[in-house]
């Protein structure tokens, strides 16, 4: 494989497609020789020119197994290193499982290079029989934002991002009841196909006293105020892979409240201070005690480990390495 493959990108607004492009941007910042190409051009490319793909099952295909072989088709034709986003693992359920398990398997059997974003997610590899060879873990970069204004607090509790079931929003509506604190804002919309499992979770977030408002689709200025004015962000997935939410409310300046587990602990360690941990038992609680104590739900940092342009030269090292 050269030492600088060509970045493919996805259009569109799937977390991952977006990720990916971002991760071009900072990529070609460092290197500009290094070059980008669409998805819908490929055959426009020479058949020798190795690629650099973002894969996760949803993004390339209605079902794992066709998001398998469509990665297959193409690392059959060319050299392909893939980062790997969303691994699976069990809260996946009993159906979807073993059906993610065997497509990520072909996928990184294919691939000449793995990487993910973390190293929960390298345990997660080999924990779930995916992939036992070498992979590398480049955390999500975090970038500060340069208007990291306090604004006045709204009153609620925050979750951001998609919602789909396992992302922690149940979790945070409870937590919001027990702590007294009766409103709750999504910051986001539903991810495809779950638009009516949102409006259930909004029924039985107000069956608990907790007012929800759903912000639908923001754009990056206006996700980062409201982000900046809920009172307590709060992270409780149940599917913990690399978080993406966590990335944008550190970098919008907020130490949230997070469910403790690998993942979380893992990001604690590489950036402290940057959100506090709590077991889920203790959440409401924590929940309470940042309310009534704002200050506490902000970082004050100026300066983070693991920025773009970090990440970028981490990614020029490891095409080296694979082309050696």
């Amino acid at each position: 494989m050269s030492a600088a493959p060509l970045l493919l990108v996805h259009p569109g607004t799937h977390g991952v497609a977006m990720y990916g492009r971002e991760v071009a941007s900072a990529v070609r910042a460092q290197d500009p020789s290094i070059g980008t190409i669409d998805a819908a051009d490929l055959d426009a490319v020479p058949a020798d020119t190795a690629l650099h793909v973002h894969f996760t099952d949803r993004l390339w295909g209605d079902s794992p197994e066709q998001a398998s072989l469509a990665f297959g088709a193409l690392a059959a034709r060319r050299a392909i290193s893939v980062t790997l986003h969303d691994v699976p693992q069990a809260s996946d359920g009993e159906r979807n499982l073993p059906r993610r398990r065997a497509a990520y398997a072909a996928v990184a059997s294919a691939a000449r290079g793995v990487a993910v974003n973390s190293e929960h997610e390298h345990a997660l590899l080999r924990e779930e029989g995916v992939w036992s060879g070498p992979a590398v873990s480049i955390p999500l970069p975090v970038a500060l934002d340069p208007d990291m204004q306090r604004m006045p607090a709204d009153g609620s509790v925050g979750v951001l991002g998609y919602f789909y079931p396992g992302k922690g929003h149940d979790e945070a509506a409870r937590a919001a009841a027990q702590a007294g604190i009766g409103s709750m804002t999504v910051l986001g919309r539903a991810s495809e196909g779950h638009a009516a499992e949102l409006e259930e979770f909004v029924r039985r977030a107000g069956a608990l006293g907790v007012d929800v408002e759903v912000t639908g689709w923001l754009d990056d200025a206006e996700i980062a105020r409201r982000g900046r004015a809920v009172s307590v962000p709060v992270i409780a997935h149940r599917h913990v892979s690399a978080s993406g939410s966590l990335a944008s409310w550190i970098g919008w300046g907020r130490r949230p409240v997070a469910v403790r587990n690998r993942y979380m602990d893992e990001m604690a360690t590489l950036r402290p201070g940057t959100l506090q941990t709590v077991d889920e038992p203790e959440l409401a609680v924590a929940v309470r005690q940042a309310f009534e104590h704002p200050e506490s739900t902000w970082h004050g940092l100026t300066r983070l480990p693991m920025s773009w342009p970090e990440a970028a030269e981490a990614y020029v090292r490891w095409w080296r390495g694979l082309a050696r």
